[in-house]
C-alpha cells in the first residue's frame, strides 16, 4: 500500500469537509454578494493573517521558488526581498482602499475606479485585466496539485477533475469562508513541512556548508554590473520592486484585504505577515538542497523531470529524503496550498465579472440574490476554464504565460493606487496609459518567447536588464501624467466622483 497516498487522501478529505462546514461558520445570508464574496467583511486579525498567507503563498510558490533556485541560482532569491517590500505598501496604502470600499459598498477594485473617476470604460479595463491576469494563476494552482500527484504515482488527468469538483462544490456553497477556514490547516501543514525540511534534510546531507559547496559559485552569486551593463543586479532589483507593486493589485489579494473587519486589521497584518517571508526564505533553500541531493541525476525521478522540468525538484527531494508517511503530509500541504488560493482567485474573478460586467452592462437592476447567484456560477466557470487551460496547454507554456499576469495587473496601479490619493489623473489618460502599458509589456514578453520576464533596455549605450512589468509601468505612468495635464487643460466642467474625502479615513 502507498502510505504517502493514503495520508494525502485523508488530509485532502479533511479539508474538503472543512470547506462545506465553513458555510455555517459565522452564519449569514450567502445570497448577498458581500457575504459570499467577502465573508461579510468580518474577518479579524488572526483569520485575515491565515487568509492572506494562504492567498499569497500558493502551492506554486512552494514549487516555483525553489525550482528557480534549483535551475538558475541566486536570482530566484528575489522572491524574499519582494515579499518584504510588499508589506510597507500594504500598511501605508491599502487601509485607504478598505475604508472607501466599506463606506461605498465596493467589492472590487474596478468598483472603486468606477466611483472615483466616473468612467465605466476604465472600470471595465480594470476588471478585464484582473480576470485575464488571474486565469493562468488559477491554472497553475491545479498544476501544483498535478505535480505532487505525479510524485505519488497517480498519473492521468482524472485526479485534477476530482480536485476541481471538490473545489467548485465548497466554493459555491461557502464562498470566501471556505478558503479562510482551510487556510488555517494549510498553514499548519506548511510550517510543519518547512521546519522538518530545513532541519532533517541538511542533517542528512552533511550540513549547510556542504549544501552550498555543492551548488557552486556560479549559482550562489549574481553576475556583477559594469558601467555599460547593469547585468543581473538591475534584473534582481526591478523584479523584486515590480513584483511588490503588483502583488496586492491581483483580485484575490484585494479580496483578502476587503474581507478584513477594519483598516486596523490590515495594518496589524502588514506587521505580522513578514513571518511568511522568513518561511519563504527557507523554502527557497530547498532548491539548493535538491542540487546537493542529486535528485536530477537519480533515475527514479527522470519521468517527473521530463514532464515538469525543474518544478519537480521539491517533490523529488521530499520523496528521496522523507519517510513515506511524511511525504503524504508534505504533498498534502502543497496540494491544500493550491486549493486555498485557487478558491479565492475564482471568487475574486467572479466578483469582478458580476459587479463590473454583468451588473454594469447587462442587468443594472438585478436583485442582490441574483447578483450572488451569478457570481457563484461564474466562479465555477472560471475553474472549468482553468482546468481545461492546464490540460490543453503544454505545461511549460502554461508556466510561461503566468509571467504575463504580473505584466498585465501592474498596469492597473495608476488607476487604483494613485487614484486613492488624487483624482487629478484624467480617466481617458489613464485608459490610454493602461493600453500602452499592456501593449508594451506584452510585446516585450513576446520578444522573449514568453519564456522569461527580464527584458534588456538599451539606453544611451547602457544595457539595463529590467523586469518587463516594471518598465511597461513606467511608460504607463509617464503617458498618464502627460495626457492628464493636456486633457485637464482643455476639459471643461467637473468630473463625477462619488467618493468623499472622509470615505478614505
Amino acid at each position: 500500500m502507498n502510505i504517502a497516498l493514503v495520508v494525502f487522501i485523508l488530509l485532502f478529505g479533511f479539508v474538503t469537509v472543512l470547506g462545506f462546514v465553513a458555510a455555517r461558520w459565522r452564519k449569514a445570508d450567502l445570497t448577498q454578494l458581500a457575504e459570499w464574496g467577502l465573508g461579510g467583511r468580518r474577518f479579524g486579525t488572526v483569520v485575515t493573517w491565515f487568509l492572506l498567507g494562504g492567498d499569497l503563498y500558493t502551492a506554486y510558490t512552494f514549487i516555483a521558488v525553489p525550482a528557480l533556485m534549483f535551475g538558475a541560482g541566486a536570482i530566484g532569491f528575489f522572491a524574499v526581498p519582494y515579499t518584504i517590500l510588499v508589506y510597507p505598501i500594504l500598511f501605508a496604502i491599502y487601509p485607504r482602499l478598505w475604508s472607501v470600499a466599506q463606506a461605498k459598498g465596493y467589492i472590487t477594485a474596478a468598483d472603486f475606479v468606477r466611483g472615483r473617476f466616473g468612467n465605466s470604460t476604465l472600470a471595465l479595463a480594470i476588471a478585464v485585466t484582473g480576470i485575464v491576469a488571474t486565469m493562468p494563476y488559477i491554472a497553475l494552482q491545479l498544476l501544483g496539485i498535478e505535480v505532487v500527484l505525479a510524485g505519488l504515482g497517480v498519473a492521468g488527468e482524472w485526479p485534477l477533475f476530482i480536485a476541481f469538483i471538490v473545489l467548485a462544490a465548497y466554493t459555491y456553497t461557502s464562498g470566501l469562508r471556505a478558503p479562510a477556514m482551510i487556510a488555517v490547516v494549510k498553514d499548519i501543514l506548511i510550517y510543519v513541512t518547512v521546519i522538518a525540511a530545513v532541519v532533517i534534510i541538511p542533517a542528512e546531507l552533511g550540513g549547510y556548508a556542504k549544501i552550498f559547496a555543492s551548488v557552486g559559485p556560479t549559482k550562489l552569486l549574481l553576475a556583477s554590473a559594469t558601467p555599460t551593463n547593469w547585468s543581473a543586479e538591475s534584473a534582481y532589483a526591478t523584479q523584486a520592486l515590480g513584483s511588490a507593486l503588483a502583488l496586492f493589485l491581483y483580485p484575490h489579494a484585494i479580496t483578502g484585504v476587503l474581507g478584513a473587519s477594519s483598516r486596523h486589521v490590515i495594518r496589524r497584518n502588514a506587521a505580522v505577515l513578514p513571518a511568511y517571508s522568513f518561511v519563504l526564505g527557507l523554502i527557497a533553500l530547498l532548491g539548493f538542497m535538491a542540487i546537493a541531493a542529486g535528485v536530477k541525476s537519480d533515475p527514479r525521478y527522470a519521468a517527473g523531470f521530463a514532464s515538469y522540468g525543474n518544478s519537480f525538484a521539491v517533490p523529488a527531494l521530499f520523496l528521496k529524503m522523507f519517510p513515506s508517511w511524511f511525504v503524504g503530509v508534505a504533498f498534502a500541504a502543497i496540494a491544500i496550498g493550491a486549493l486555498v488560493p485557487a478558491a479565492i482567485m475564482s471568487i475574486a474573478t467572479a466578483n469582478l465579472f458580476t459587479r463590473n460586467i454583468y451588473r454594469e452592462y447587462f442587468a443594472p437592476d438585478c436583485a442582490p440574490a441574483r447578483e450572488s447567484q451569478v457570481a457563484k456560477i461564474v466562479s465555477m466557470v472560471v475553474k472549468v476554464g482553468a482546468l481545461f487551460f492546464i490540460i490543453g496547454v503544454p505545461t511549460k507554456y502554461a508556466i510561461n504565460l503566468q509571467l504575463l499576469g504580473g505584466v498585465w495587473i501592474i498596469q492597473t496601479l495608476p488607476s487604483v493606487l494613485i487614484g486613492l490619493y488624487t483624482r487629478w489623473l484624467h480617466p481617458w489618460a489613464l485608459l490610454i496609459g493602461w493600453a500602452v502599458g499592456i501593449a508594451a509589456g506584452t510585446a516585450m514578453m513576446a520578444s522573449l518567447g514568453f519564456a522569461k520576464a527580464i527584458y534588456p533596455l538599451h539606453i544611451f549605450g547602457v544595457t539595463i536588464p529590467c523586469y518587463a512589468a516594471f518598465s511597461a509601468l513606467l511608460l504607463n505612468v509617464a503617458i498618464s501624467l502627460v495626457l492628464s495635464a493636456l486633457f485637464n487643460a482643455i476639459a471643461s466642467g467637473e468630473r463625477a466622483d462619488t467618493t468623499l474625502a472622509e470615505d478614505y479615513l
